[in-house]
């Protein structure tokens, strides 16, 4: 008889930022990472809160910023430092894509999910626009309308 796996591989989600922002579009990206912030990784020690992404068009590259991946209590004096700059793997069309998109006013590049995907590290960004605090309001409203809908419809189907 097969083990099973006694812990999944974590996922980190930045929830806020589909409340602050208008999500557009979505890209999986790669990351590179040193080894001990892959092992604070699988151990779900990363806040995406405060990140965002920077596009560079001189080499087209993506780099995050401002994400704090946790140190690794036993890499010892070879650890990381928990909010370096770190750098996405995309493809250049991808990349030059992102470029123009946030060339327009009020686009940015946001984090939203950093999870292993068949042994790599991958991160979800998303093209976000910022809502106005109505835009936030509207929102939820329209989540609770939604709830209650699915709650009425699950009430009716039993």
């Amino acid at each position: 008889m097969a083990k099973k796996k006694s812990n999944p591989t974590p996922t980190s989600e930045n929830r806020k930022a589909r409340y602050d922002y208008e999500i557009l579009e979505t890209l999986e990206c790669g990351i590179m990472l040193l080894g001990s912030e892959v092992k604070s990784v699988r151990d779900g020690k990363v806040s995406l809160a405060e990140g965002y992404v920077r596009v560079q068009s001189s080499p087209p590259e993506l780099t995050l910023h401002s994400v704090n991946i946790a140190e690794y209590g036993p890499a010892g004096p070879t650890a990381h430092q928990p909010t370096r700059t770190r750098k996405l793997l995309a493809h250049r069309k991808e990349i030059d894509h992102l470029a123009r998109e946030v060339d327009q006013k009020g686009v940015t590049i946001v984090p939203l999910k950093m999870y292993f995907k068949d042994g790599y590290a991958k991160v979800l960004i998303g093209l976000g626009r910022g809502r106005q605090a109505h835009d936030k309001r509207q929102a939820i409203s329209q989540r609770e309308s939604r709830r209650e809908i699915d709650r009425a419809l699950s009430k009716k189907l039993r």
